[in-house]
């Protein structure tokens, strides 16, 4: 039976199972560390079964996964943080909206934004603080230079 062989293979178990919770961690991303430190984990306690340094038992396997992901995350913490790098993400402006151009229906300043319908969808028009300007008068065209969640940051036309 199935069972009966996992208890008689131990070692073989554990390889596998860390093995499989690494691969989990591939196809979801690399979102949470949790699959990469328990797989870790369960591949120590593979390892060490296979070489004898652990019986091969339950409480021995899960003992072994759990203390050793946690040696391992309290190892690798710091140095895959760095790898991410601490700068702060760019603003993507990247969204072909960029270089749209309209006409304010109102007047707008830095402190009173206003609103213009694009596409079936109410947008927040706010001065781009890059635009060197306090104010812009209604009728004026209007040159979209980033985009955020419901706001087009504009300067003037040239």
């Amino acid at each position: 039976m199935i069972a009966d062989y996992i208890v008689s293979h131990q070692a073989e178990f554990w390889l596998v199972f860390g093995f499989a919770m690494l691969a989990l961690e591939v196809v979801t991303g690399f979102t949470a560390g949790v699959f990469l430190f328990g797989g870790l984990g369960a591949l120590t306690a593979g390892v060490l079964m296979s070489f004898a340094v652990l019986p091969e038992t339950w409480i021995a396997g899960v003992s072994c996964t759990g203390i050793s992901s946690g040696i391992i995350t309290w190892l690798l913490w710091k140095p895959l943080k760095k790898l991410q790098g601490d700068r702060p993400t760019e603003k993507d402006n990247s969204s072909d909206l960029v270089g749209h151009e309209f006409v304010v229906d109102s007047d707008i300043t830095v402190s009173h934004p206003g609103t213009t319908h694009y596409s079936g969808i109410s947008w927040k028009v706010e001065i781009d603080k890059d635009a060197g300007i306090d104010a812009i008068q209604a009728g004026q065209r209007v040159t979209v230079s980033s985009v955020e969640v419901g706001v087009f940051k504009v300067k003037l036309s040239q």
